[in-house]
């Protein structure tokens, strides 16, 4: 399976909305923050100077994600951008998507003038925990996390670029 990446194009909307409805319904329930980036990316995420990212196989949007400014700053110098929404067809996951779009959204993030990158998950979703580490990023500790709008999210982790 060949997997290509591209930016967000008004056409992809719904399939945005789809594959991330998906994931965050079959491991746990949207949330208000969830609603918001969903239904109203093109404030939410596009209208804050964010990006984002889709994989296709076959002309088909098979994966998502996205990249903007965080709404937490930590206040130590850095350009911060925060990734969301990151989702793979649950019936083509393990396949390297997850790693396609995670590539991108790195490089935009690099592209955007980004010294560090940092998101949020659950540890219960190992498959992309694991890809994450992969990918570079490292857990932050008790005294590092950030504030969070999202009930299930237990793990955060950040990614420094260049020098760091």
């Amino acid at each position: 399976m060949t997997v290509s990446t591209r930016l967000y194009q008004t056409a992809d909307r719904q399939a945005f909305i789809d594959l991330n409805r998906d994931w965050i319904e079959e491991y746990f329930v949207m949330e208000d923050s969830d609603r918001e980036q969903l239904e109203e990316l093109e404030a939410s995420i596009l209208g804050k100077g964010g990006r984002i990212v889709v994989a296709e196989t076959d002309g088909l949007v098979v994966g998502t994600g996205a990249i903007l400014p965080p709404p937490h700053d930590p206040g130590d110098g850095r350009n911060w951008l925060e990734i969301v929404k990151m989702a793979a067809h649950k019936n083509l996951r393990g396949r390297g998507i997850g790693q396609a779009v995670m590539d991108a959204l790195i490089a935009q993030a690099r592209a955007m003038g980004a010294d560090a990158i940092w998101l949020e998950t659950n540890a219960d979703l190992t498959a992309a925990v694991r890809l994450y580490q992969r990918s570079g990023f490292r857990h932050l500790g008790a005294s590092e996390l950030w504030p969070t709008p999202y009930a299930r999210c237990n793990v955060q982790m950040v990614l420094l670029l260049g020098d760091g």
